[in-house]
């Protein structure tokens, strides 16, 4: 169990565990298993292109226009480690005007000032499966060139705003002061954003694994025995 103040920290409980702290269920048979090591490595690089390319600091606004997947997953951590808020309205039309924003569909990145940035999710892409309008940053395909140690500043108050939801928003303070628990979690990618990011730091601090299943995973009682899941949501 363990008790943290900043994402720098939480982080820091993931960095040295080798074992599995965020596993991925897509569609194909795909399986995306990410130890604590590997999750902050990519964490740090999308850090690191966040600040150096997309000038992320604390009190940017990144709005994230996709489900729960491993690599929102990351967006979403790298993002708070910047000290950047994140806006995850289901309606994308809603909460601060964004500085950032990123999705898995071309069509929801919209225009604007804000920078664009394309994800694509196939657990081997190496980057977007086609053409990028003008402008748009292919994730994929840059963020492997990114240190794998965030050197930013980062950090944000802890009294500053760190998650934006439909119906309300969360305190870094609140998201970091969860409960942990002790406990493998099957979160399936219908959950809301809240809901997932919530529960997963919950279940970091506790030392456990946290799986998200995409919805057109039907055989979940296999998946339940082999990854040893004791709860689910």
């Amino acid at each position: 169990m363990h008790s943290v103040s900043t994402i720098d920290q939480l982080l820091a409980v993931l960095r040295p565990d080798s074992s599995p702290a965020l596993i991925w269920y897509g569609p194909d048979g795909e399986r995306v298993e990410l130890s604590g090591r590997v999750l902050d490595n990519w964490v740090a690089k999308t850090a690191n292109l966040l600040s150096e390319e997309l000038d992320a600091e604390p009190g940017t606004v990144i709005r994230l226009a996709m489900p729960p997947h491993w690599r929102s997953v990351v967006w979403a951590l790298a993002g708070w480690q910047t000290g950047a808020t994140l806006t995850v309205d289901a309606a994308g039309d809603g909460g601060t005007e964004p500085d950032v924003v990123v999705s898995n569909e071309l069509d929801r990145l919209g225009g604007g000032p804000a920078y664009q940035v394309a994800v694509a999710e196939g657990a081997l892409a190496l980057g977007w499966p086609g053409a990028l309008p003008e402008g748009v940053l292919d994730y994929a395909a840059e963020v492997r060139s990114y240190g794998d140690v965030f050197m930013g500043m980062g950090s944000a108050e802890n009294s500053a705003t760190a998650l934006e939801y439909d119906g309300g928003s969360l305190t870094f303070d609140a998201l970091l002061h969860r409960e942990p628990v002790s406990r493998n979690i099957l979160i399936p990618t219908k959950s809301d954003w809240f809901t997932t990011l919530t529960e997963a730091v919950a279940t970091w601090l506790g030392g456990g694994t946290v799986v998200l299943c995409h919805q057109s995973v039907h055989d979940t009682a296999k998946l339940v025995a082999n990854e040893r899941i004791t709860e689910q949501l």
